[in-house]
């Protein structure tokens, strides 16, 4: 059809014109725009837009012969302006926040820690001090042997001593 109008010599109505190229050359040029871009829908946006511009700059287009290549370069350039885009759209994204927990997950968090906290509160005071600093504080051993002013084999007796002792309300709790 391309030739026809070179053959011709006249130069077509744009109506005419474009849509001899559109019916005969739409689906090849999808398919070039479509693997620049791995994006079926957005390559049919591309040579949409493509003949769209060829339509409003009929009258410009020197030589109506190359009217196909320049066609194709019109799709190739906006499929790079796509591409071009993606990228500073991919640089420039919000990072996606952490998964929320829903509101039971946190109604049950609470529960749970506040049964630990009762079950803290009825520990001696020093397994209490050991598990505090050693768990909510997150102090090293000698840090907290620093701290309650005791050897390190103290606090590892009495964090031990702590945790079975945590361990066995919690479970006795529980059970009951």
């Amino acid at each position: 059809m391309v030739a026809e109008l070179g053959a011709a010599g006249a130069r077509w109505d744009a109506d005419e014109a474009v849509t001899a190229l559109y019916s005969e050359h739409y689906r090849s040029l999808v398919r070039l725009s479509a693997l620049l871009l791995r994006d079926s829908m957005q390559a049919e946006e591309v040579v949409q837009d493509a003949f769209v511009a060829m339509h409003g700059a009929w009258r410009r287009i020197q030589d109506q012969d190359k009217a196909l290549a320049y066609l194709r370069q019109t799709v190739v350039n906006r499929s790079r302006s796509v591409l071009r885009r993606r990228v500073v759209a991919d640089k420039y994204a919000p990072t996606p926040g952490p998964d929320m927990p829903s509101a039971e997950h946190g109604a049950l968090a609470r529960l749970e820690g506040d049964r630990v906290m009762a079950a803290l509160r009825k520990l001696p005071e020093r397994q209490r001090e050991a598990l505090v600093l050693r768990y909510y504080g997150d102090l090293s051993e000698a840090d907290i042997a620093a701290a309650m002013k005791v050897s390190k084999g103290a606090v590892k007796s009495h964090t031990h001593r702590g945790m079975a002792a945590l361990r066995a309300m919690l479970e006795a709790e529980q059970t009951s």
